[in-house]
């Protein structure tokens, strides 16, 4: 089989056998590239047309209890700057993306043990009060099922949780031992068992990951079926013991983003930050190989350079109104449209898959 007739199959099937998936991830020129790019774009607009839906992200506290190897936010880090948003500021990060158009708010955090069940449950029913017709969605880190029942029955109603690598040998080689992969893979069947919209994803690149930690992620993918993946080249920071360890691509990130889109036409793809800080276009480019969602920063300008996961990270000191023109501007360069909706999963609604 060629690479021009394994795209060919992952198109016409969204499935391709094990090995031959294993030698177009190992072996692929720039012009097949571009043809996985092309059939992703194809499938894409069949099942979401041309827009683009935004995901208004508001990161409401930079403390966490974890220490990740990769990550900025690690409880190690002496030098990290931590905040935490205050209920009103974040009720005010919502008022001015709904006044924007945002019909999605991100509240993200590093796993914070001051942000209880009580204080957040607070916060999600009252933006549920106040922007009824919002989707409100949460990634939190790992929580205990009565929580994220708590959550679900307070509003929230999407859960993004990385796996960050189905390979538990590579999960332990990027977690302190205290992390398991297993107890990740039970959040997110917990997740989908309380009726939530489930992000998953994982980093390109990072240390230890070969193509067959890469396989076993598209296999997951695949087996549990979410309705959004995050994918981004792994980036280093500085404070962290992965410091001197080397980026992941842009290459083989939107690579990914093709095979991912191919394999699950309907999966909601942003094209992430992490895109737009490897590469001045990353994001324009994640879209052309297969995204079709951003997620701009509603955070106040003051907190955004706090919230490091990884060193370089785009902070503009844009004001949220700013950003979200330029992103339109951005959008429509490569052929598409910012929609302002929900931007609920294909087939999300009926029987809750696609």
């Amino acid at each position: 089989m060629t690479n021009r007739e394994r795209i060919d199959c992952l198109a016409e099937n969204a499935a391709l056998p094990h090995a031959e998936l294993r030698r177009l991830l190992l072996e692929h020129s720039p012009a097949e590239a571009e043809l996985l790019f092309a059939r992703a774009r194809t499938t894409r607009e069949r099942v979401y047309g041309k827009a683009v839906w935004l995901r208004g992200l508001i990161e409401f506290s930079s403390y966490c209890k974890n220490d990740c190897y990769y990550c900025g936010l690690r409880r190690s880090n002496a030098k990290a700057e931590r905040y935490r948003l205050t209920a009103e500021e974040i009720y005010a990060c919502c008022a001015n993306g709904w006044a924007l158009g945002f019909r999605t708010f991100v509240l993200q955090s590093g796993e914070d043990p001051w942000f209880t069940d009580a204080r957040l449950c607070e916060i999600v029913a009252e933006i549920r009060r106040r922007w009824p017709d919002c989707a409100i969605t949460l990634s939190l880190g790992e929580r205990s099922r009565e929580s994220y029942a708590a959550l679900r029955t307070a509003g929230a109603e999407r859960y993004l949780l990385r796996h960050e690598t189905a390979n538990a040998a590579h999960y332990a080689r990027l977690h302190p031992a205290e992390l398991r992969l297993a107890s990740r893979m039970d959040c997110l069947l917990e997740l989908r068992t309380l009726g939530y919209q489930v992000g998953c994803g994982f980093m390109v690149g990072s240390p230890g990951q070969d193509v067959d930690c890469l396989l076993d992620d598209l296999e997951f993918l695949c087996a549990f079926r979410p309705q959004m993946v995050g994918i981004g080249p792994f980036l280093p920071h500085g404070e962290t013991p992965f410091a001197q360890e080397a980026p992941g691509t842009l290459e083989q990130t939107l690579f990914l983003l093709g095979v991912i889109r191919l394999l699950l036409p309907g999966v909601l793809l942003p094209a992430t930050t992490a895109l737009g800080t490897v590469h001045p276009l990353g994001r324009e480019k994640g879209l052309l190989a297969g995204a079709n969602i951003v997620m701009p920063n509603l955070s106040p300008v003051g907190v955004r350079k706090k919230y490091l996961l990884y060193d370089n990270k785009i902070c503009t000191g844009e004001e949220a109104a700013e950003c979200r023109l330029c992103l339109q501007r951005r959008v429509e360069s490569v052929g598409y449209f910012i929609e302002s909706a929900r931007g609920d999963a294909a087939g999300w609604g009926t029987d809750g898959v696609f």
